[in-house]
């Protein structure tokens, strides 16, 4: 799978499920435009990258291709904190 493939289908399919999960009432909804890689990196045959959406409600997704089985894994996590920590 090409860079740019793997990239499509995270950005539609990112879309999808936020779409999918969104609250009616809100009427609220993307299109795969509107989603953006924050981090992407392919090792081999695998591929995996972090995407977000402007939606502010802390969303972030993380896709990954295991080019072994020839599927698509989509997690979805929620932010709770955004720390700074002084080193």
């Amino acid at each position: 799978m090409t860079n740019e493939k793997f990239l499509l289908i995270c950005t539609n399919e990112v879309a999808k499920y936020f779409n999918e999960h969104a609250d009616a009432t809100d009427g609220v909804s993307i299109k795969a435009s509107d989603v953006y890689v924050v981090w992407y990196c392919k090792t081999l045959q695998n591929h995996k990258a972090l995407l977000s959406t402007p939606i502010p409600d802390g969303m972030y997704y993380e896709c990954t291709y295991n080019g072994d089985k020839n599927e698509l894994y989509l997690d979805a996590y929620k932010k709770f904190e955004n720390r700074c920590i002084s080193c």
